[in-house]
């Protein structure tokens, strides 16, 4: 069964009692993403592995996770404007997160930068999504478990301190 469902006439097709969307997307826009992710992940063959500019940059203290982080920036707002759902774009924003929060450790976030390829992951992303392949719904447990680990993460070192002050006052 399928019907225009919304104003961005993507149509949406019920599979096993699920309602899938698919995107109407264009070509530009398709291209725009892929070469983002191509040159930010997988660009410069060494031997059999690929890597692209993302951990290059990364070695760059200060600016080039930030440069990073706003090339992929661009690459989420192209699946913004397709129309992608909601869900799926804060899963990628939560990977660009990721990328860039432990990327900007010394040492340890250069090496996740050479592993952790947030585009190509953002890219997959776009593509199950524009096709009507992605349950939105799998993308708000991932975002929703993000947020828990980074609710977790604030509130346990302010309960330290509070706990801390408590036992000495």
């Amino acid at each position: 069964m399928r019907r225009t469902t919304d104003w961005r006439a993507a149509e949406a097709e019920i599979v096993d009692g699920q309602e899938f969307r698919r995107q109407s997307t264009n070509k530009e826009t398709d291209e725009t993403i892929e070469k983002i992710a191509w040159l930010m992940d997988r660009s410069i063959p060494i031997g059999s592995y690929r890597i692209g500019l993302d951990p290059i940059l990364g070695l760059i203290p200060g600016v080039g996770d930030v440069f990073s982080g706003v090339l992929s920036a661009v690459l989420i707002l192209q699946a913004h404007r397709a129309g992608i759902p909601k869900a799926t774009v804060l899963r990628m924003v939560a990977n660009v997160g990721i990328d860039s929060v432990i990327g900007s450790i010394p040492l340890v976030g250069d090496l996740f930068d050479f592993a952790w390829k947030a585009n190509t992951k953002n890219l997959e992303l776009y593509r199950s999504a524009a096709a009507g392949r992605r349950d939105p719904g799998r993308d708000w447990v991932f975002v929703a478990i993000i947020l828990l680990g980074v609710g977790l993460a604030v509130a346990i070192p302010i309960l330290l301190v509070i706990w801390l002050l408590n036992a000495l006052l």
